[in-house]
């Protein structure tokens, strides 16, 4: 992130305007609806300018630049034709630390204006860092389109009863929920979006009223391998809609980046050889946040029900009475083996699948080593790493062959991704080399990552990182005499 985003206010401040034609009206247009007291210096004023200037909207200070202009004012803009120009006015007020823009030219900006949706007293500013300027105005477009009607109307209303809600609701997650029962009202949105603000008030005050009601649930909610792209829009939903989120050790920080910014975060991860929370703390952890009427989410790297002990976790919630719901997530086998280029089946080489897990109960049976080792299918080992040695001797002992292709995949879908490749004989060195926690694949499709390797060795990759909001918007009404005046 080059710029870090901020609102400035600027209502009663002085702002010094370089520049007297088009594109100086422009942004003149922008600081005046922000309130800002424009000064301008240039030599001659051109249309839509001089319509300001006549208007009283901006102050015709100087018809030249001097670096003494700056004194005084809250930011800059250089606005002109002239390159040297532009260099002197930001030297100079880079000299005052005074934060200034030169139209097209990011080099001579220490601040940027973005493309703004402007819905009253919401606004969603795009930006691209100066770079794109018109990449960042597509965005914008394809946003005001999809944001309905009501927004500001809406805001203005949470506004004026903020404090009376605040009397009324003890708790941030009461008020929240509040308000988040409110806004999703389909009526309440009908109103705001016709202006029919009296009617909406009364169905606000009526809903405030009628209190909310603190019931606890729990969302298992499958977190997918590592990259946040492969998240499910209703496991995105989830996350952004708790007020607490349990998560373990296998969730990659991009999705973690997800989870509402006011969201309690509890680790009760469990990695081999290390620190480890205990399931039945977990199990007990789940209840009692939900008995407090929180709304939990459970969240499991890929997916719960595959070697993730969500089964486990919710017998405990319907045994405590919880009301639950599961998100399912993809799992690993499904997710790193396509980023690493290796098919689970494919008509000339494997005809089935299966996954199975390193780790056992202690009283567990034992695999049934004979199928497991059955040619022309492909074995996918969770948290088998450490087992490697023991894995392959029994394969091999029950007839896989030694050449038989094999893999090893750390960090499946992520930008830090590295696949190992060899064959079942050499498994156990490939898997001590491995980064944990890692995958292992077994199996004649494992070739096929020579051809299939999509997601590439030497490719730049950055985390695919998402956030999505739900509003209910609406456009705002300007009544701007001065822009009417210069016929902007």
């Amino acid at each position: 992130m080059n710029h870090f985003p901020l609102f400035a206010d600027l209502r009663g401040r002085p702002v010094l305007l370089v520049g007297g034609g088009a594109v100086a009206a422009r942004k003149a247009e922008s600081l005046l609806k922000a309130g800002a007291r424009v000064r301008v210096a240039a030599a001659e004023l051109g249309a839509a300018m001089t319509a300001f200037h006549q208007a009283g909207c901006v102050e015709w200070s100087a018809r030249t630049f001097d670096d003494a202009l700056l004194d005084g004012v809250f930011l800059a803009v250089a606005a002109t034709g002239d390159t040297a120009l532009n260099r002197r006015v930001f030297a100079a007020a880079e000299a005052r630390q005074k934060p200034v823009n030169t139209v097209d030219d990011a080099s001579l900006c220490s601040f940027i204006f973005p493309a703004m949706i402007d819905r009253g007293d919401i606004q969603i500013a795009v930006s691209s860092g100066g770079k794109a300027p018109v990449l960042a105005r597509l965005v914008r477009e394809k946003l005001e389109a999809l944001l309905p009607q009501g927004l500001g109307v809406m805001a203005d209303l949470a506004g004026r009863w903020r404090s009376r809600v605040k009397q009324r609701l003890d708790s941030i997650t009461q008020r929240r929920r509040f308000w988040e029962k409110l806004f999703a009202d389909a009526d309440f949105r009908r109103l705001c979006e016709n202006s029919r603000t009296g009617e909406a008030e009364t169905l606000l005050a009526r809903s405030l009223d009628a209190g909310v009601t603190r019931r606890g649930s729990v969302a298992l909610v499958g977190a997918g391998p590592g990259d946040a792209g492969l998240l499910t829009l209703k496991g995105l939903q989830k996350i952004q809609a708790a007020d607490v989120v349990l998560y373990d050790a296998l969730v990659s920080d991009g999705v973690l980046e997800l989870i509402r910014r006011d969201a309690e975060k509890i680790f009760v991860g469990k990695r081999a050889g290390g620190k480890r929370v205990a399931q039945e703390e977990t199990n007990a952890l789940l209840v009692r946040l939900a008995q407090e009427g929180k709304r939990v989410v459970r969240l499991k790297g890929g997916d719960p029900f595959v070697f993730g002990r969500g089964g486990e976790e919710l017998e405990t919630l319907a045994a405590a009475g919880i009301a639950f719901e599961v998100v399912p997530g993809i799992t690993a086998a499904l997710g790193a083996t396509a980023y690493a280029g290796i098919p689970l089946t494919h008509r000339d080489h494997a005809q089935s699948a299966m996954f199975v897990t390193g780790h056992v109960q202690p009283d567990g049976k034992a695999l049934n080593w004979k199928t497991l080792a059955q040619g022309r299918q492909t074995l996918v080992v969770y948290m088998g790493a450490i087992r490697a040695a023991e894995l392959a001797a029994a394969l091999l002992e029950h007839g896989r062959s030694p050449d038989t292709p094999a893999a090893v995949i750390s960090r499946g879908t992520q930008p830090q991704q590295r696949v190992s490749t060899g064959t079942l004989a050499n498994l156990p060195a490939l898997a001590a080399a491995a980064e944990s926690p890692a995958l292992i694949v077994i199996g004649e499709t494992v070739a096929l990552r020579r051809k299939l390797d999509w997601f590439g060795k030497t490719a730049e990759r950055k985390p695919h990182r998402f956030r999505q909001e739900y509003f209910y918007a609406a456009p705002a009404t300007v009544d701007d005499t001065c822009t009417a005046a210069a016929g902007l």
